[in-house]
C-alpha cells in the first residue's frame, strides 16, 4: 500500500484549523487517499491552533464511512501539539460512539438537557 502525507498548512493555507470548511478540504483528501489505497499521514507541522469543529470534520466523520480498524491501520498524525492530541483523542472518542449508534447519542444527550 503506497503512502500519502497530507500537509495541513499548504491544503487549507493557514497555521489556524479551526474552520469546518477547511477540515472539509483535509477531510476530502483523507478519501480521495483511501480510495486509491494508500495509507494517510496527517502532518500537523506549524498549526498553531486546532478546534474540534475542525477535527470533526478533517478526521471525525471518516468514522461514518470507514471501519475504526480500517482508520487505526491506514490514518497517521504527526508534528502536533499536546493540546492537539487531547482535541484529537476527544473528537476520534466521540465520533465513534456517535456513528455506533446516533440515536443513542442524541437521546443522552436530550436526557442531559
Amino acid at each position: 500500500m503506497d503512502n500519502a502525507t497530507i500537509n495541513i498548512v499548504n491544503t487549507i493555507g493557514d497555521v489556524y484549523g479551526v474552520e469546518a470548511e477547511d477540515g472539509q478540504k483535509v477531510f476530502e483528501l483523507i478519501i480521495r487517499s483511501f480510495t486509491k489505497k494508500k495509507k494517510v499521514t496527517l502532518s500537523f507541522r506549524n498549526i498553531e491552533i486546532l478546534t474540534t469543529a475542525f477535527l470533526n470534520t478533517a478526521v471525525g466523520q471518516l468514522y461514518k464511512d470507514f471501519p475504526e480498524e480500517y482508520i487505526k491501520d491506514n490514518l497517521r498524525v504527526a508534528d502536533i501539539s499536546e493540546s492537539g492530541k487531547v482535541a484529537l483523542k476527544r473528537v476520534v472518542d466521540t465520533a465513534k460512539l456517535y456513528y455506533k449508534d446516533p440515536e443513542a447519542l442524541k437521546r443522552s444527550i436530550e436526557e442531559i438537557i
